[in-house]
């Protein structure tokens, strides 16, 4: 199938220029979530180690594209078919490594959103589908580029690889929605169930806000990339090259909202805290204290002084 759209060359230019914008918010974003965390005491350093990694990914897929944009304008202008021939040759040893950094930014920001989930409900039997999931779009992640680095001058859209990605770009959007639902979901009927008896103003409904944010962001970048690869329009590559800082945007930016300040109390309990506390309550209601009486003997000495 021929692609449709703006040419591949246009598209490559927009996209490097548009991926660099997000990334300069995403760096800001990153040293936001540094200074947060450094006001918790007991920071979580595997979330910390995430953030970095996405970081790092999106810098290095950042710094292939640039030299793709190099390789293919300068190097390759004047050989057959031009910047396009190039660009379309998904066999490109950049190509395939930039899309295995996609791969890897990918299972780090869906696993830290399971990982959240699991956190949040304290049980395995919730994440057993977004797990299962995750699984599946990270087959697809390691086998597409494996295709692509055997295609000869192939085309995107009509070789093997169109498959597995396909495939990972519905598993991917799957395993957020379902993901970012259920941690919706639960700090939602947290809420309600806590708000009744609340002594203090706080409220977690602005981390769900976030929440739906972060995920109505990620979810409409991957549901476009997968409606413009389906019709095979080059504006894939635009959003392909975007999503990189935004997955490292999005988990910053849940991060922060997260993160306590020093003068403000953190709002976000775990749940199996707020059972525990709801059934010490129920428990006090069920057997109420009793009147209790307490004697107090009183023991003088006299040292003989008047």
């Amino acid at each position: 199938m021929a692609s449709t759209g703006i040419p591949l060359d246009t598209a490559t230019i927009i996209s490097t220029t548009l991926e660099s914008i997000l990334y300069g918010f995403s760096v800001l974003m990153f040293m936001g979530t540094m200074w947060a965390s450094s006001f918790k005491s007991n920071a979580n350093r595997p979330i910390a180690l995430a953030a970095i990694l996405l970081l790092v990914l999106s810098t290095a897929h950042l710094v292939i594209d640039i030299i793709r944009l190099e390789d293919g304008f300068v190097k390759h202008g004047n050989i057959p078919g031009g910047p396009v021939a190039f660009f379309q040759d998904i066999s490109q040893p950049t190509f395939v490594t930039k899309n295995l950094l996609y791969a890897l930014q990918t299972m780090i920001g869906d696993g830290v959103v399971i990982y959240r989930c699991y956190i949040v409900w304290q049980s395995v039997w919730v994440i057993i589908l977004p797990s299962m999931l995750w699984c599946g779009s990270s087959v697809a992640a390691l086998i597409a580029p494996y295709y692509a680095l055997r295609a000869v001058g192939g085309n995107i859209y009509t070789d093997q690889t169109a498959q597995w990605i396909t495939a990972l770009f519905s598993l991917t959007l799957s395993t957020n929605l379902i993901g970012s639902g259920l941690l919706v979901y639960r700090i939602w009927t947290i809420e309600r169930r806590v708000s009744p008896n609340r002594v203090t103003n706080g409220t977690m409904m602005p981390i769900v806000y976030v929440l739906i944010d972060a995920a109505i962001l990620y979810s409409a970048a991957l549901l476009t990339i997968l409606v413009c690869f389906v019709c095979s329009n080059n504006a894939q590559y635009i959003m392909l090259d975007m999503i990189m800082p935004i997955i490292s945007i999005v988990f910053c930016m849940v991060l922060i909202r997260l993160t306590p300040r020093k003068d403000t109390p953190n709002i976000l309990p775990i749940a199996y805290s707020t059972e525990s506390s709801e059934r010490e309550r129920r428990n006090s209601q069920h057997y109420p204290m009793k009147p209790l009486e307490i004697r107090v003997s009183q023991w003088t000495q006299n040292d003989g002084m008047e």
